[in-house]
């Protein structure tokens, strides 16, 4: 299949007339009503007044209830002078006694704000331990959560688990934290102790089993990179280990342990499954970059619940597949690495290891890709609105919205592929934007400010269309042969034209020509209609689609083959009286003379739509492309009252 791009700019002033995919966010968004963090306005501001360095959880645990005891220490430093620190616990929890600096303190408690006594001068450091015991909610006893941590049995495989699940409001429900996203603590370590019958996952390197002689043995787990609140975890169960090795190009080798059900039949259902995550680490880290956390491992814990959760270093997983695995491993750059600074932008977590799932099938199962991008254009249009961008960011259901979030997440990003349409630069900017904001937070727009560092590029009109716009364009196409040049019309319509009315991005059309091979043209959309002229295009035959390879989320109109469509054709020979150009095809200089003086703009525009030269003239002028490169360029030319008159320029 051949591929082109257009040669000639439109005429903008003339208008006439369990598969293969993650379930991640089924897991996630289980709760569909209002969730909160608990916190006033005001509160949150003041959790802001420290810095989060350490944590360091010390609890005992068991796979057959969510019951939990122990303390948990919270190391942290003064952002100003500050008399108290505020935390978050669920108000359930019995504790027995907080700590600052080793010292015993007295505390306030208002429901789940714990107010503690520091003392701290601006930039002073400060341990708070605190000691607690109790039973974290579940959805019953906690309608807007109970999430946190969660106890139940395997009916496919007979194992009781306990495991974490903290995203995004939940970690309060098990252990006294801060939930901010901006606010990564720097490293962390879980002391896990459990009975001898179990083991404890968690995040990080496993650096010792204790054995304490009782029945029980302590499972130490320290992890020494920034990691934010929500994906701290624990799981405990009857597992049993297995591990492999990734060996990605940019980074020493990958350990990839996973805890897996102290059950024969599990493993050997799932063991290739798993040992594909091998071949997925080698292949994202080509794309994104190394793993960032080579030095310590990746990994899974079994738990039974539908899809996976993307824990720092070892994602909870109820089961295996390419889809699923693949989408929580992209996680482990987008989300854990480099995490969204608020909930509003958690597309970009979302959107990018959805896209993870294409470009695993694009790399590895070739051909498997176009379902996948398909599948996800079909359930954004499944109704007519709805942005990326989450206006309310406590609202669960709406920020794990399967639609929005992941499938229309995914897409944007494939648009913005194809907008930049060179995969080297593209993935320079993936890789660039892990690179500027390694181990913290970012926002979407910081991702589209990195992208346009790195191409060169204006994205404002896709952010404000596609990203923060709604709907999706329908495309209709009508066009006619004249001679040997193609006549194009190209119109759209709106699903939310009240809120979006207009898409502005590029568009492949696929022609069926006699004889010769098929061939894709790209064209620029600036207006709700667009016409073009194709010089020479060869005996057209057919339009076969719009959007062939499926880069737009877009609906199906009309395409139709209309014989007495000959407007443009008539601009065109008209307009061509009034403008010669010489010589062309040229070696660098050309010259443009037309046939009456007056306030003329010239620009000549390169394939990709970007203008490399502009001049302003009243009849002649020369131009020099003696340091552009080869190829053909169009030659736009406009006077006062916007005429424009264009033509193809080629350079040997």
């Amino acid at each position: 299949m051949k591929h082109f791009l257009l040669l000639l700019l439109s005429f903008p002033f003339f208008s006439f007339g369990q598969d293969a995919k993650g379930n991640c966010s089924q897991v996630k968004s289980k709760n569909k009503q209002l969730k909160s963090n608990t916190f006033t306005i005001a509160q949150i501001a003041e959790t802001e007044r420290y810095d989060v360095h350490f944590y360091f959880l010390d609890l005992n645990m068991t796979n057959t209830a969510t019951t939990l005891s122990g303390a948990v220490e919270i190391h942290a430093s003064a952002r100003e002078n500050l008399d108290s620190a505020l935390l978050e616990l669920f108000p359930t929890f019995v504790i027995n006694s907080i700590e600052v600096d080793g010292n015993p303190v007295t505390y306030s408690r208002n429901a789940s704000a714990l107010k503690v006594p520091v003392n701290a001068t601006t930039n002073e450091s400060f341990v708070i331990r605190v000691d607690y015991q109790g039973t974290p909610p579940t959805a019953a006893s906690n309608p807007l959560g109970g999430s946190g941590m969660t106890n139940d049995f395997s009916p496919s495989w007979g194992n009781q688990v306990t495991w974490s699940l903290s995203e995004p409001f939940s970690a309060y429900e098990w252990f006294p934290v801060k939930q901010s996203l901006r606010d990564k603590a720097d490293s962390s370590a879980f002391h896990i102790t459990v009975p001898t019958s179990c083991k404890a996952g968690s995040n990080g390197v496993l650096e010792q089993i204790v054995d304490l002689g009782n029945g029980t043995h302590r499972f130490e787990w320290k992890h020494r990179h920034p990691i934010d609140y929500y994906l701290i975890s624990v799981a405990i169960a009857h597992y049993v280990e297995y591990t492999v090795t990734a060996n990605p190009s940019n980074s020493g080798p990958v350990t990839v342990q996973n805890f897996i059900y102290d059950n024969p039949q599990t493993l050997l259902n799932f063991q290739s499954d798993i040992d594909e995550t091998v071949d997925f680490i080698e292949l994202f880290a080509d794309l994104y970059g190394p793993y960032p956390f080579a030095d310590e491992k990746y990994g899974h814990c079994m738990a039974p619940l539908g899809g996976g959760m993307e824990h720092q270093t070892m994602t909870t997983q109820g089961f295996f597949n390419k889809g699923l695995t693949s989408h929580e491993l992209g996680h482990q750059w987008w989300g854990d690495h480099v995490t969204c600074a608020s909930w509003a932008d958690i597309w970009v977590n979302e959107g990018f290891a959805s896209y993870s799932e294409y470009l695993m099938l694009e790399n590895l199962y070739p051909g498997q890709q176009q379902a996948d991008m398909l599948d996800r254009h079909d359930n954004v249009m499944s109704q007519p609105d709805g942005s990326v961008w989450v206006e309310d960011s406590l609202n669960e259901g709406r920020i794990f919205s399967g639609r929005l979030t992941y499938d229309k997440g995914a897409s944007i990003v494939h648009t913005l592929r194809f907008l930049i349409n060179n995969d080297s630069l593209f993935f320079a900017g993936l890789q660039q934007y892990q690179q500027q904001y390694a181990d913290s937070t970012a926002l979407g727009v910081d991702f589209i400010q990195v992208m346009e560092d790195v191409t060169g590029m204006d994205f404002t009109d896709f952010m404000q269309e596609w990203y923060f716009g709604e709907g999706f364009p329908t495309y209709s196409a009508r066009w006619n042969m004249v001679g040997n040049d193609l006549l194009m019309e190209i119109s759209q319509t709106a699903s939310a034209s009240a809120i979006t009315p207009l898409f502005t991005n590029d568009l492949e059309i696929r022609f069926d020509r006699q004889i010769l091979t098929d061939t894709i043209i790209r064209f620029p959309i600036n207006t709700a209609t667009n016409q073009y002229i194709i010089p020479n295009a060869g005996n057209v035959v057919n339009i076969l689609s719009i959007d062939p390879k499926n880069w737009i989320i877009n609906a199906g109109g009309s395409i139709v083959n209309d014989v007495n469509f000959v407007s443009v054709g008539v601009l065109e020979n008209t307009l061509a009286n009034a403008l010669t150009i010489y010589p062309n095809p040229t070696e660098g200089p050309f010259t443009i003379t037309m046939q009456q003086p007056g306030d003329y703009t010239l620009t000549v525009i390169d394939t990709k739509g970007r203008a490399i030269k502009t001049v302003s003239f009243e009849q002649e002028t020369i131009i020099d492309l003696g340091a552009a490169a080869q190829g053909t360029y169009v030659v736009q030319v406009s006077d006062a009252n916007s005429d424009l008159k264009v033509r193809r320029l080629v350079k040997h």
